[in-house]
């Protein structure tokens, strides 16, 4: 593992120093923070591991390079493809060429059109009126506990099966029904991120080769998680497609293959359900921190809104692009946690990057969001600082280089599904705060991540409590 002694190259402009560490983990909770400390040190922003084979860079103009001046020279590659092809197949996320084209531009039919966007509106503030606001509306003034990311969870995957298959799986019921399939889903992300931290490829091989271990366990995940995505096409299929043109629907209509469709739901399930769960997660933690944005994001919502005694107001879908300080408010969120950490590529053919930095073809290449959002010289002396101001000029919000911050990624792989996970996002946190409070128990630690696709934040525990000004502990997020 990555705690054992690693061979590192500082990159810089004119030489490379190298030196050996074996004591990151006694510094550091996770491999994040890690690799940030190396890459703020590098006089560069970019590192090299070599056991991993791995180029590491959070500078922006090679992120740039990466994902669109040498697009074609950096394509998810084919061990990037096996390390998570038993889990996501030929989906979207884990292929390139002619079958990433297909996925991309069917999904850009569905996805691109305002209609849909409306629909997608529509579904999450149903979900967030019938459910989400029950359930700690149940909680609320009580000893009761709840973990916050489950909670999020179950929300963005009742979301998500509402709008892209036409299916209510229920899992965010007064309940909280107990879902082998999410169990299952976030072990096999789980298991699947870990093999890309082996020393050599050959050892998790070996083992899901005879059926050991992690590997073992792999494999039973991914049978859960095949049985629920065929079942989603099969009720789908029976509905003959009648009642919904969502993105599975346009799928099957020119998709005969079953193993296909069953990778291509699963990709779509990762990226709605996971991404959108981890930002609101983190969002949350912040909040907690600083009063005063949470303040600011009232009073705006009572600005466009208007004002209610009883704190129900619910903004429309147009009144959300007016909210300028909320958006800020989550895209300074999300530069601090991005719900996806970093992202792999494999060079096809040998590369310099702009910053001198030398690649050998078949090199493992990976831009890393979250350093990036912690880097002085990217975003200035304040980095760390949770600042919405830093994203508005005059009170509008005004958007950075996508490859300064690649949360959305950039470039032809930009995602289809950023504007309908914000107004998702949104509608939860201004359903959420013009109702409860919601305060950390632990506000001096910071979020732990567990292994994952996604960010995966441990020990999210919440109480709820009427908005009433009281202060109360609230939400739990680091163990």
């Amino acid at each position: 593992m990555l705690g054992q002694l690693l061979l590192i190259e500082q990159a810089d402009m004119c030489d490379q120093q190298t030196y050996l560490t074996s004591t990151w983990t006694k510094e550091f909770d996770n491999l994040c923070d890690w690799f940030t400390h190396l890459l703020q040190k590098s006089a560069t922003g970019t590192i090299h591991i070599h056991v991993l084979g791995n180029t590491i860079t959070a500078n922006p103009e090679n992120v740039e390079h990466i994902l669109k001046t040498r697009f074609e020279n950096y394509p998810k590659g084919e061990p990037f493809a096996a390390i998570l092809g038993d889990f996501l197949g030929k989906g979207i996320f884990n292929v390139d060429g002619d079958s990433w084209k297909f996925q991309r531009n069917m999904a850009s039919l569905e996805l691109g059109r305002t209609s849909i966007r409306r629909h997608a509106f529509d579904i999450v503030n149903s979900e967030i009126q019938s459910r989400l606001l029950p359930l700690l509306s149940s909680v609320s003034g009580e000893q009761r506990v709840l973990d916050l990311q489950d909670v999020f969870r179950r929300l963005s995957f009742d979301n998500i099966c509402k709008f892209a298959f036409g299916l209510d799986p229920g899992c965010l019921e007064l309940s909280l029904p107990v879902s082998e399939f999410a169990e299952a889903f976030d072990l096999a992300s789980q298991l699947s991120a870990q093999r890309a931290l082996a020393s050599s490829p050959l050892i998790w091989k070996l083992k899901r080769a005879l059926n050991l271990g992690t590997e073992k366990r792999l494999k039973q995940a991914i049978k859960m998680v095949d049985a629920l995505a065929q079942e989603m096409i099969n009720q789908r299929r029976e509905k003959c497609f009648s009642d919904s043109n969502g993105l599975l629907s346009r799928f099957m209509g020119t998709i005969n293959d079953d193993k296909y469709l069953r990778d291509i739901v699963v990709s779509f399930l990762l990226a709605g359900r996971d991404t959108v769960a981890a930002g609101l997660t983190s969002f949350f933690w912040l909040l907690s921190q600083h009063p005063e944005v949470e303040s600011a994001i009232r009073d705006e919502l009572e600005r466009v809104v208007g004002s209610s005694d009883d704190h129900q107001q619910m903004a429309s879908f147009d009144q959300l692009r007016d909210m300028h300080y909320l958006h800020a408010a989550l895209y300074e969120s999300l530069r601090l946690f991005p719900p996806i950490q970093f992202d792999s590529k494999f060079a096809l053919e040998d590369d310099i990057l702009p910053d001198c930095t030398l690649v050998r073809k078949g090199t493992r290449v990976t831009y890393h969001p979250y350093a990036m959002g912690r880097m002085e010289r990217v975003w200035g002396p304040d980095c760390l600082q949770y600042k919405p101001e830093r994203w508005l000029k005059q009170g509008r919000y005004v958007p950075e280089n996508l490859f300064k911050y690649p949360v959305f990624q950039a470039g032809k792989r930009v995602c289809l599904g950023k504007e309908m996970a914000l107004v998702e996002m949104k509608s939860v946190v201004l359903a959420i705060i013009s109702r409860f409070n919601i305060r950390v128990l632990s506000p001096n630690q910071a979020p732990r991540f567990a292994p994952g696709l996604t960010a995966n934040v441990r020990g999210a525990s919440v109480s709820v409590n009427g908005l009433s000004r009281v202060e109360i502990p609230t939400n739990r997020i680091a163990s």
